[in-house]
C-alpha cells in the first residue's frame, strides 16, 4: 500500500478533484470603495455559505484564500476577529463565512490566488483538477485567480451569484469575459450539482 502524504494532512480529505475557494471575504471593507460592496458582497456571502455547506456534506476541501489587507503580522484568527469586532463594514460577511477548524487557508499578496502563495502546491496535494471560485472581487482577484487557474490547465466555475464587484456591470462584464476565454462555467450556485461533479465528470 502506497504511503500516505501526512505533510499536509488534517481532517479534509487527502485528496478531492473538486475544491472550493473562497477569495477575500474575511474582508473589512473599510477601503474607500468598500461601501459600493457591501450589498453585493453580504449576498454573495450568504450564497456561498449555503455552497459551503453543500461542499462539506460531500467532503469537498474548503480553501479560504485571503489578502492580508497591510496586516503582515495577521494571521487569519486575528483577520477575523477585527472583521467580527471592530464594527466593520464587512462583519456580516465574516459572520456568514466564518472558518472552521477544518477549511485550508492561504495568505495571498497580490490579486491573483494562485501569485506566490502555496496554492498550486495545495491543490496539486488534494489532486484537484476543478476550482469553484468565489468571492471579491469578481472583475480583479476572482478575474486573475481565474486566469492563473485557466493556465494550469483547472477546470474552472465561477458562480455567478456568489461573486460581487462594485457594481453590477463590473461583475457581470468579468463573468462574460471568464466564460468567453476561460471557458468557465458561470452557473449560478442554485443549479450547480456538486454531488454529480464528483460522480460523473471524474469518474476513471
Amino acid at each position: 500500500m502506497e504511503k500516505q502524504n501526512t505533510n499536509l494532512h488534517g481532517n479534509a480529505p487527502d485528496n478531492c478533484p473538486i475544491a472550493l475557494l473562497i477569495i477575500d471575504m474575511i474582508n473589512d471593507l473599510e477601503f474607500p470603495e468598500g461601501d459600493l460592496f457591501v450589498v453585493a458582497a453580504t449576498s454573495a456571502a450568504e450564497k456561498i455559505a449555503r455552497l459551503k455547506q453543500q461542499a462539506k456534506c460531500l467532503h469537498i476541501p474548503v480553501i479560504y484564500i485571503n489578502d492580508n489587507f497591510g496586516r503582515w503580522r495577521s494571521d487569519l484568527k486575528e483577520v477575523v476577529n477585527h472583521c467580527l469586532t471592530d464594527q466593520v463594514r464587512g462583519q456580516r460577511l465574516a459572520e456568514l463565512l466564518l472558518p472552521e477548524p477544518d477549511d485550508y487557508f492561504v495568505l495571498k499578496p497580490k490579486h491573483s490566488a494562485f501569485y506566490e502563495t502555496t496554492l498550486a502546491t495545495l491543490l496539486g496535494y488534494l489532486q484537484v483538477k476543478h476550482v469553484i471560485l468565489t468571492g471579491l472581487s469578481a472583475d480583479a482577484c476572482i478575474l486573475f485567480s481565474a486566469i492563473d487557474a485557466y493556465m494550469r490547465e483547472l477546470i474552472v466555475s465561477v458562480p455567478a451569484d456568489c461573486v460581487a464587484s462594485a457594481s453590477e456591470e463590473h461583475t457581470q462584464t468579468a463573468l462574460v469575459y471568464m466564460k468567453r476565454m476561460l471557458k468557465a462555467d458561470i452557473t449560478s450556485s442554485p443549479q450547480m450539482n456538486l454531488e454529480a461533479l464528483l460522480t460523473d465528470r471524474y469518474v476513471e
